[in-house]
């Protein structure tokens, strides 16, 4: 279902403002945008409300759920820019697929298909079962693990592919070790970290 709410001016601030009162909620994401060419100058505002949003990923899920013939139900919790959305059903395994791949490819889906109603990106995180906060928490003790190791005998080691969102987490980790750095190479999917000693 494509909800979007188009204003269009000059002034970004006096478009907000306009948006507010006739939308009359407080919990809107906007997007903002430059016409160019003929109308060069004139700004458009697009905006959508929470309620919207949480509505359009219900009836993404509702579609999920006949199209992979399992009941699939879902809680959304929108918390400042993040939009996370825990997938409740009995099938978790099929769901989560092997190494999370089924779970990733649906987070991937789902952001596309939000992108391609509203015309702008939403940082949207799905999860079940709580698979993906127990797969970071594995992920932090085994990359401090391996910070201890590479401190002790100042041998760097090679980590498997991950994306990017658990390559960030390397990173942060890493930065907490003085005398140790974390460096990418490669491209994704098989995009992997290195974690080497430095003087």
């Amino acid at each position: 279902m494509k909800i979007l709410h188009k204003y269009e001016g000059k002034n970004i601030e006096n478009l907000k403002k306009e948006c507010l009162e006739e939308l009359n909620t407080n919990e809107i994401y906007f997007y903002e945008t430059k016409e160019v060419g003929l109308f060069k100058g004139k700004k458009i505002l697009l905006a959508i409300t929470k309620d919207e949003i949480i509505k359009q990923i219900k009836d993404f899920i509702k579609e999920l759920s006949t199209k992979m013939n399992i009941e699939i139900n879902s809680e959304i919790r929108i918390e400042n820019e993040n939009i996370n959305v825990l997938l409740v059903t009995d099938n978790n395994n099929i769901i989560i697929g092997k190494d999370g791949k089924t779970l990733n490819a649906i987070q991937i889906i789902l952001r596309q298909y939000m992108r391609d109603l509203n015309k702008f990106g939403l940082r949207i995180i799905v999860d079940v079962g709580n698979y993906k906060n127990k797969k970071i928490k594995n992920l932090e003790y085994q990359v401090k693990k391996i910070c201890k190791e590479v401190l002790k005998t100042k041998v760097e080691t090679k980590l498997d592919p991950m994306n990017s969102y658990e390559r960030r987490k390397v990173h942060s980790i890493v930065s907490e070790f003085e005398n140790l750095e974390s460096i990418s190479y490669g491209e994704d999917p098989n995009r992997y970290t290195v974690i080497k000693y430095k003087d």
